[in-house]
């Protein structure tokens, strides 16, 4: 199993950059892929990003492409989301979660850090 733990969230206005981290601990981090996911009130939880173990793989949602930024630290056991040019639809909670690949399903997901944009 892994605990994920996220962080860096908060209250911005639109255009405003903020970076999320989260922490893992557990097994041994680089097996994982690494994803973000966020929800809306309202809404469906929907993908944000992810990343391969070595980095190798980085998919995007075609929301936040050329805006947001996943990347990973191995040696920290730490995935990041640097989001830029925010907008009020990005206003979510967001979530780290984790998946043994090649399978698709995210099997261990974090707590979740608020992440509001206002206009």
């Amino acid at each position: 199993q892994v605990q994920l733990v996220e962080s860096g969230g908060g209250l911005v206005q639109a255009g405003d950059s903020l970076r999320l981290s989260c922490i893992a601990s557990g097994r041994t981090f680089t097996m994982y892929t690494m994803g973000w996911f966020r929800q809306a009130p309202g809404k469906e939880r929907e993908f944000v990003a992810e990343c391969s173990w070595s980095s190798y793989r980085i998919d995007y949602a075609d929301s936040v492409k050329g805006r947001f930024t996943i990347s990973r630290d191995n040696a920290k056991n730490t995935v990041y989301l640097q989001m830029n040019s925010l907008k009020v639809e990005d206003t979510a909670v967001y979530y780290c979660a984790a998946r043994v690949p090649p399978g698709p399903t995210y099997e261990y997901w974090g707590q979740g850090t608020q992440v509001t944009v206002s206009s």
